[in-house]
């Protein structure tokens, strides 16, 4: 995979650290100061003068939560609940219900840049400053991303300073891992930061291991005082299993969740090789531009045995042994992104204007071979009848691996996909009085896609193309200081993978969203405490979701005819109080259905109006807290956080229901020395059995028992 990347962003200057509510400017005529690089599309905003709901995870609450992937800080927002995630390969979630395409790793972002296609793994928090959950529909500026959201990850870069850390942990299930960041000067311009990890480990299902390890650097050239220069790498390699989970049968209940499936030799290998060029220049006290280049590749290939459906399945005839099917996957992608962007601001007739206006184009080369081998239905016998090699069995109670060989698998997929987008976008944002603000904005963006069937003789190629509008309205009233109100209006879409019938490619996904809410400032409402707090009320339709075409002249294709609606409230909030004690709390009531009915494009099950979006539960809800202190003048810390995740749909078009549960973890941290801390992470305290998500009532992730992990972290 090849990901070149140019960028030309106008933003006042910004230094990534953990975000809080910023106080009133009263002094407009303030230098301006380079201190770090803005991600792009945001232009110069206090939060609480955004009419939408943000959510910031900042590097202590990530820390307190000890957390080391993309998908335990995701476990923070209620907002954000885990999908199918293609056995382990990548990240999958949903946003207010709604996720983008299964067969595809769901889009993030990593500093407001495309980061999530391709098929690099599932992302490590190494290296990662802080992340952003964006939620509602952000296609008015951001373009192509997931229906109910964004999620935005910031990263680490120099400051300048010399400061750093290194890191050990060991723990349950041989868990071993290593991290290290590190930052320096070379002069007086000159940073450079090393952030990584190499992490070993096993796993509470059987023989699975993973190995897994990342390279971060990054250097920032200070340019005069108006100025910055910024270069980032990024290399991550994994070797893991694909884990199908486990089996879900009415009569004989879930599969041991300590039963893996897998086979131990059986690896993917997944990299990601990825270059980032920024260059930031103020031009004033209200314009500036930001321009760069980057490249990023990915790629993933291996063998996978994984769980076989219903009517492959003896499990769910006597609950005796489970049979699986072999897939050898060899996909890689290509990347490419330019934009240019201008931030500023201006007055006309005493009326504050602050605009954001760009353009930008990306390409996307999407390459996948996978070749299967899948046997024939067992007719409702069970397991004594069927051969064990045939059907690749493994004994449920007493599971041997490497008993048989790799099987010869055929053709399955063998196609170059490549879509490109050109895209243009302007928002701007009116301040009509010293209270009311008014923001209005909209996107364009116009399509190109080329398929190349390869398994075809001669390869089958379609060309088509499309376009679509993303309009984006809100208003904020700055009731005090501290509280401001909002309702905004905004569109999303997200450009599907495919073509119909016809050859043509798929009008692009798009969701419509309503939302309203009340944000606080804690610091300027209350005493003694810093941070925010909101409540937000949403309402989202979705439509053109692909489903099988019912027309009889084209039976077995694709059309983007599904449609299904999202209501719901959410309430977080997240506090640090002078007496040490810092809060974290989230909560979301999610009201995901299907408002037609359709047969799925992934699961080939048919849903009808009114069935629930597959793994959103109704209620979601994660709590956090922390506490520092002194033991005999050592510094110290304990806290802990609950997770709760209610009944979610397990299964597309059927009566699998995922249920729910509620998990408990714990740490205490002490620094025996100058900066030296020790510390203890338990999670799932009492030792809950729980399945975090599913595709189907055979592919289900067991979330891990309890689990100890001790830490030893020096600083300097």
């Amino acid at each position: 995979m090849k990901y070149i990347f140019f960028l030309a962003t106008a933003s006042i200057a910004f230094t990534p650290v953990a975000p809080a509510f910023a106080q009133d400017s009263e002094n407009d005529e303030a230098e301006i100061v380079v201190s770090g690089v803005r991600p792009a599309y945001r232009g110069d905003f206090e939060e609480l003068e955004i009419p939408q709901a943000d959510q910031i995870i900042d590097q202590e609450t990530l820390r307190d939560a000890g957390v080391v992937d993309l998908n335990a800080a995701l476990d923070l927002s209620a907002s954000v609940s885990r999908q199918n995630n293609f056995g382990g390969l990548w990240n999958s979630f949903s946003i207010r219900g709604f996720s983008g395409d299964i067969n595809l790793p769901s889009n993030f972002l990593v500093n407001g840049f495309n980061a999530g296609r391709g098929f690099g793994g599932p992302r490590d928090i190494s290296g990662i400053e802080a992340v952003e959950v964006l939620k509602g529909p952000r296609s008015a500026v951001y373009g192509r991303g997931e229906p109910g959201g964004t999620i935005n990850l910031i990263t680490k870069r120099p400051q300048l300073e010399t400061s750093g850390y290194v890191q050990f942990q060991g723990g349950s299930f041989d868990f071993y891992r290593g991290d290290i960041d590190l930052q320096t000067t070379l002069g007086d311009n000159v940073g450079v930061r090393i952030a990584g990890f190499y992490e070993d480990a096993g796993s509470f299902r059987g023989p699975k291991e993973t190995q897994k390890y990342g390279f971060y650097p990054s250097v920032r050239f200070d340019i005069g005082e108006s100025s910055i220069l910024t270069y980032e790498l990024e290399y991550t390699s994994q070797e893991l299993p694909q884990d199908r989970g486990v089996i879900f049968s009415d009569q004989f209940g879930f599969s041991p969740r300590r039963l893996f499936t897998g086979e131990p030799d059986a690896l993917i290998d997944t990299e990601v090789l990825g270059h980032q060029l920024e260059f930031q220049h103020n031009f004033s006290d209200d314009w500036s531009v930001l321009v760069g280049a980057g490249y990023r590749e990915t790629s993933l290939v291996g063998d996978a045995y994984e769980n076989n459906f219903g009517s492959r399945q003896p499990y769910l005839i006597d609950g005796e042994t489970i049979s699986r099917f072999f897939r050898f996957r060899d996909y890689e992608a290509d990347y490419l992104a330019l934009r240019a962007e201008l931030t500023g601001e201006f007055n006309t007739g005493g009326i504050r204007h602050r605009v954001i206006v760009g353009v930008d184009y990306d390409e996307f080369d999407n390459d996948q071979i996978a070749n299967r081998f899948r046997q024939g239905g067992i007719g409702g016998a069970p397991s004594s009848s069927l051969d064990p090699q045939t059907y690749l069995l493994i004994d449920v109670d007493n599971p041997q691996y490497g008993l048989y060989p790799r099987p010869i698998p055929a053709a399955q997929i063998d196609r170059l996909e490549t879509t490109s987008g050109f895209g243009f976008y302007i928002q701007d944002q009116i301040d009509l009085t010293d209270k009311l603000q008014f923001r209005f904005g909209g996107r364009f963006d116009d399509f190109e896609q080329k398929l190349i069937n390869r398994r075809s003789d001669p390869a089958a190629v379609n060309e088509s193309s499309n376009s679509a509008f993303s309009p984006q309205a809100g208003i904020v009233f700055r009731a005090t200081g501290g509280v401001s109100l909002y309702a905004s209006y905004g569109e999303g879409i997200r450009q599907l993978s495919g073509t119909d019938f016809e050859g043509t490619s798929f009008d692009p996904n798009k969701s419509t969203s309503l939302e309203a809410g009340i944000k606080l400032d804690l610091g300027t409402v209350f005493s003694g405490v810093q941070g925010s707090a909101s409540a937000t009320v949403f309402d989202v339709d979705q439509s053109n979701i692909l489903i099988f075409d019912s027309r009889p002249e084209a039976a077995g294709e694709l059309i983007p005819a599904g449609e299904a609606r999202s209501r719901g409230l959410e309430l977080d909030a997240n506090a640090s109080f002078d007496s040490g004690l810092r809060v974290w709390f989230s909560y979301a009531y999610t009201d995901a259905e299907y408002t037609n009915s359709g047969t799925d494009s992934a699961t080939f099950t048919t849903f009808d109006p009114g069935e629930p979006l597959i793994n959103s539960p109704d209620h979601q809800l994660s709590l956090q807290a922390s506490q520092s202190f002194a033991i005999a003048d050592l510094a110290a810390q304990i806290g802990g956080g609950v997770l709760y995740v209610g009944e979610r749909n397990g299964e597309v078009g059927g009566d699998f229901v995922l249920p729910d549960y509620t998990t408990i973890r714990l740490f205490g941290q002490i620094e025996p020395i100058e900066n030296l801390a020790i510390r203890l992470d338990i999670d799932n305290l009492f030792d809950e059995t729980f399945y975090t998500d599913s595709f189907a009532n055979v592919w289900v992730q067991p979330g891990a028992p309890r689990t100890v992990r001790v830490s030893a972290r020096f600083k300097f």
